[in-house]
Formats: structure tokens, sequence, C-alpha cells
């Protein structure tokens, strides 16, 4: 089974992540990301912070995608593990569209196109969802903002993640990221294992 955490940046993913790995270690998730779980993920992060042309930034997250799948995701499938991963083809959809918009009248199509037959549909996304002031008083302690933690890219992107879960309601799961962390991670890990049992 394959679970994706989804959300813009600063909106608690990471904190959420390493929740679940506590409140779901006896069950013994495989947890991954998108990108980082491949030596393409490092690329892709060096390409992010270089901002390197989109169409080529578009390509590279595609590449680690493959990889990703290739290396980590299907094999752990085919094990039968249970695999969360923190970003995953959502976060090309959403993310994308907005640096693509300008090359494609409809990024979207394009970037869907690109990934063709050979990716895996989650099983359930938990898309967290929060004010885009908020997130980005989350991000003002960071080091070196990426070219993506702008207000007007973030508000464009988690547009583009509502539309998604518009489209496909029986995946996506919508949580308020302004909650309690320890009630957010309850319902979701509470959630995730449920689905798990009924396997």
């Amino acid at each position: 089974m394959l679970i994706t955490i989804e959300g813009i940046d600063g909106c608690g993913k990471s904190t959420l992540m390493g929740g679940l790995e506590a409140a779901l270690s006896d069950i013994n998730p495989l947890f991954t990301r998108e990108p980082g779980a491949t030596w393409i993920g490092d690329q892709v992060r060096r390409g992010i912070a270089e901002e390197i042309d989109p169409i080529a930034e578009a390509l590279l997250f595609v590449a680690d995608h493959a990889a990703h799948l290739a290396e980590v995701i299907r094999p752990a499938l085919a094990e039968h593990r249970l695999v969360i991963s923190d970003r995953y083809s959502d976060s090309r959809y959403a993310y994308q569209q907005v640096t693509l918009a300008p090359l494609f009248p409809e990024p979207l199509l394009w970037l869907r196109s690109v990934h063709g037959n050979w990716t895996v549909r989650p099983d359930r996304t938990y898309l967290l969802t929060i004010p885009i002031a908020d997130a980005l008083d989350r991000l003002d302690g960071k080091d070196g903002r990426e070219h993506f933690e702008r207000a007007e890219v973030l508000e464009q992107v988690q547009k583009n993640y509502l539309a998604l879960a518009e489209e496909d309601p029986q995946r996506f799961v919508l949580v308020d990221a302004l909650q309690e962390r320890e009630k957010i991670c309850t319902f979701i890990a509470g959630d995730i294992r449920n689905l798990w049992q009924s396997l």
C-alpha cells in the first residue's frame, strides 16, 4: 500500500513524517521522500537552488520519480510493505504547473503525459492545507528560501493541490495543518493503520 503526504512548503509535512515514524513503528512502514531518496534527488535539489530552466527542472523531478519508483517504491510494494512518501507525483502536478504555465497552455496535461502509464497511483493522499501567511511565518527561520517559497507561488500551488483533490476525492484526505501537531499525527496514523489492517 502506498500512502503519500502532500502540501505546500511550511505546512508541517516533515514534522508529521517524524511523528508517523514513531506512531506506526510497530507495523514497520517504509518512509521515503521525493526528491531525495535517490542520487538523482540530490541533483534535483541542486537544480532548485540554482533556478534552472523550468522544463529541465520538471524533467529532473520526473527522473527522480522514475528512479524512486524503480529503486524504492516498487520493490517495497512487491514485498507487500506499507510505503509512506513525503511528496510524490502530486507535488509535481501542483508545483510544476506554476513554473511551466508561461511555456505550455495546459501544463498539467503535459506533466501527466510525461508520467504516462508508468507511475504508481497512491492508495491514499493526505493533503495538509494552511493559510499562505502561516506557511510563510513557519518558513521565516529557514536558511535560504527556494524559489518556490514565495507567497504568490505558494498560493497558486495550494490552489492546484485543491483542484487535484476535488478531481479525486476518494484518494485525497484534506487536513487542516493549523491543528495541533499531535492531533494531526494521531488522526493520520489511525487512518493509515485502519487502511493497512483492512487489506
